[in-house]
């Protein structure tokens, strides 16, 4: 069975569950609780026959042969007990609760859907592009807010084939979601380097990743995701490249050859308190740690510290960053002199609006090397490629592509950087580019004595001129318009809470 059709036939099965109230969310998860025990179960017996880490009392062939109440109470039992046991099975697990209405459709779920299908024998490729299908599926749900943990995958297979990581690098994501970065790294290590040696291999499998992911119910996806694709547990390893906590609060030692990741939208970090008066009040979270340039509640610009502190020397990062990372002044403005002079920043890409679920979002991917100590800067020239103006995308309509990065892909000249050509001439200042290139003059670059020069040393950097601006007639169409707007104006709303937190207005809440 195609992934497609797998991915078809549990979601057609969602759309019954939704009528007893059940989420989107919520239905992967409790997907997630199946498969898993499924998938222990059938790799105890033949070709595999490996011992289960499941107690016996709770494994897939006590919940496949009770019914009604009976597997209601044995499924909540199972869920529990679990739970409470450490390692792989406490991080699938934990805090797991069984949110069927109705023992019927639970039943029907187990038998008819998972039952059905021998999962172990489905190639990694299968099995794990079909849950890679559900987790797009649930991050389209806005109202969930799920599609804060799930980067387009056309973005990031652009960025995995640029970084283009090699077989023996090791490879993190500190803010991991679902796995989709580590992921597509080791379907590119696979790809492009099919004779592989039986160690490489070994350690591909068991020495190349590590994330780290705040969320518990998002650790929980990204750990099945990893299973599925054959990463870390598997051939009867219970361990799993991936830990559940909060990546900013302490170095924590660990060095990687790669970094890729998009950390979480929202700028502020703070924990909300009440008193003993009953009194909410909100405390920042300024995160204060020696390896770091400067102390700041924003957490993208300490995720740019914090990435630079795990990469090796030499190591290659590629970070996606809201714009205020680029152009805020204060704690901003010192990180991105640093940055500049400590570490070879030598890449911008702008992204478009309408490419992420979590809508009002305006970002950039940021691509630097780790370097040693100097006396000079390592940044000599950035190149900035821009695909934000005059280009268009929405979620349903015209959705992002992975050949919409083909040109960038081109110019960025991955493995020889100094072969690098801009597209951009002075001469097209007063131009409009032809109108039969729609990549024309995207691409040029900047010397590092401009960008310091420059107020607060921003880095939002723009040239092309805006040709809806020039001409009525280049107006997009009216939905796209339409879109574009929603998207400013939720980008505008999230700035004015943010300084109205700031200003102690905690109450302000947009409904």
């Amino acid at each position: 069975m195609t992934p497609a059709a797998i991915v078809s036939k549990l979601w057609n099965y969602c759309n019954v569950l939704r009528d007893d109230g059940m989420s989107y969310g919520d239905y992967v998860e409790q997907l997630t609780y199946l498969l898993f025990l499924k998938m222990a179960d059938e790799r105890t017996k033949p070709p595999y026959n490996q011992p289960s880490n499941i107690p016996a009392e709770y494994s897939w062939a006590t919940l496949a042969k009770k019914d009604g109440d009976e597997l209601f109470d044995h499924y909540r039992h199972t869920l529990e007990n679990l739970g409470n046991e450490k390692g792989l099975l406490g991080l699938i697990f934990n805090k797991s609760q069984n949110k069927f209405q109705d023992p019927a459709k639970l039943r029907r779920l187990i038998v008819d859907l998972i039952d059905s299908e021998n999962w172990s024998v489905m190639s990694a490729d299968v099995k794990g592009d079909a849950y890679e299908g559900l987790l797009e599926k649930n991050a389209q749900d806005t109202k969930s807010g799920a599609g804060q943990y799930f980067t387009p995958r056309p973005l990031i297979q652009a960025i995995v084939d640029v970084v283009a990581p090699k077989p023996g690098e090791t490879i993190s994501d500190p803010a991991c979601g679902t796995g989709g970065f580590l992921l597509a790294a080791h379907d590119s290590l696979v790809d492009n380097h099919p004779h592989m040696t039986k160690d490489e291999r070994k350690k591909l499998k068991e020495g190349t990743f590590k994330g780290w992911e705040l969320v518990q119910s998002t650790a929980r996806l990204c750990a099945m995701n990893l299973m599925l694709h054959g990463i870390g547990a598997g051939n009867g390893s219970t361990n799993l490249p991936l830990v559940v906590s909060d990546s900013l609060a302490a170095d924590p030692g660990d060095r990687f050859d790669i970094i890729l990741t998009n950390p979480p939208f929202g700028k502020k970090s703070s924990t909300t308190i009440v008193g003993e008066d009953g009194k909410v009040a909100k405390e920042k979270e300024t995160v204060e740690r020696d390896d770091f340039w400067a102390t700041t509640s924003n957490k993208q610009l300490n995720f740019i510290q914090h990435v630079k502190t795990l990469l090796k020397q030499h190591g290659r990062a590629a970070v996606v960053v809201p714009d205020n990372v680029l152009f805020e002044g204060g704690a901003g403005e010192t990180i991105r002199r640093k940055l500049l002079h400590e570490c070879d920043v030598h890449t911008i890409l702008r992204l478009p609006t309408g490419l992420f679920y979590a809508q009002g979002v305006k970002a950039n991917v940021i691509f630097f090397d780790r370097k040693p100590a100097s006396e000079t800067p390592w940044t000599k020239k950035l190149w900035i490629y821009d695909l934000r103006t005059n280009t268009h995308f929405t979620l349903k309509t015209n959705p992002l592509k992975r050949s919409d990065l083909d040109d960038f892909v081109a110019c960025y000249s991955a493995g020889n950087l100094k072969a690098r050509k801009p597209t951009w001439t002075e001469n097209m200042k007063d131009d409009l580019p032809a109108q039969n290139d729609s990549f024309a003059g995207r691409w040029r670059s900047y010397d590092y004595e401009d960008l310091i020069a420059r107020d607060k040393a921003s880095l939002d950097i723009f040239w092309l001129k805006d040709d809806s601006l020039e001409d009525s007639d280049n107006l997009p169409e009216p939905g796209v318009l339409a879109a574009e707007i929603v998207e400013d104006l939720q980008a505008a709303l999230e700035q004015f809470r943010e300084i109205a937190e700031d200003l102690g207005e905690d109450e302000f809440v947009a409904e």
